[in-house]
């Protein structure tokens, strides 16, 4: 389907919690969130629906982020029912992979094409910092077990201090070790102007957007740069998606309604 500037929206990334087990510096204040209950969050049929309302529109990628959503029990099974909607294309997922190792092979088996991981340093101490207490041989240990299972990679970096910058050549020799591509990503803060990366991968410009989001409690964005969103109307789910895909901004600007951990980045 096509947004109000002729822009082709195929793609929709899909948070299934707000919850993570890191609280990474640039995305998560050090005290945590204020967590969604149970009943708040999307279901895994209410998201199959919604998925399959989509992809009837246009949509076929799906990427699943959180928070963390390894987090989210039994993710496989969505996985599995997302593979089975005939016209999703690609499954993908973005992860920190500290819960990768132990389910990799879920994921494969239930039909995950491609990961992608957050990793800012390979620097045991600097990856407790940023993560504040996570352990990087977990990280790692998942991302090894992923490569060796055959999925398509991706490290994700935030550039966010010097100290980033002058790691990139270590993370992208690593990223090759484990047959995977290094993407940089611009640190940003959701809540100012939004300006296009000029010397990073992502965020995409807005030209080139392609994508809406589904946040864990049911509402679409048009545009993460935007207070622009749409709560689903399960009478009318399709209704909702055009609803959504026809408010796209041409351009983002900022958002004071939500943070980057309600979107998994």
């Amino acid at each position: 389907m096509l947004d109000s500037f002729n822009r082709e929206i195929n793609y929709i990334r899909v948070s299934v919690t707000d919850r993570c087990n890191l609280r990474c510096v640039y995305c998560m204040p050090e005290e945590g969130i204020i967590k969604k209950s149970h009943n708040e969050i999307l279901t895994f049929e209410q998201i199959y629906s919604i998925v399959k309302e989509a992809s009837e529109l246009g949509i076929k990628k799906v990427r699943i982020t959180g928070g963390e959503p390894l987090v989210r029990k039994n993710i496989e099974e969505l996985v599995s029912m997302i593979r089975s909607i005939e016209k999703v294309e690609i499954i993908a997922m973005t992860t920190n992979a500290v819960l990768l190792y132990s389910l990799a092979e879920k994921l494969k088996n239930a039909g995950l094409d491609s990961i992608n991981i957050s990793l800012d340093t390979l620097d045991s101490e600097r990856y407790k910092h940023i993560t504040r207490g996570g352990n990087i041989d977990d990280a790692i240990k998942g991302i090894n077990k992923a490569s060796d299972l055959g999925f398509k990679l991706k490290i994700n970096t935030v550039v966010y201090d010097d100290k980033s910058r002058e790691e990139l050549p270590l993370l992208r020799d690593f990223a090759k070790t484990v047959n995977a591509e290094l993407q940089t990503i611009q640190c940003y803060d959701i809540n100012k102007q939004k300006e296009d990366a000029l010397e990073y991968d992502r965020p995409a410009k807005c030209k080139y957007c392609n994508r809406i989001r589904l946040l864990s409690d049911g509402y679409l964005l048009s545009c993460l740069h935007s207070n622009i969103k749409f709560k689903i109307d399960f009478d009318d789910i399709r209704g909702s998606i055009i609803k959504c895909i026809g408010g796209k901004p041409e351009n983002g600007s900022y958002s004071d309604v939500k943070s980057v951990s309600m979107i998994g980045g």
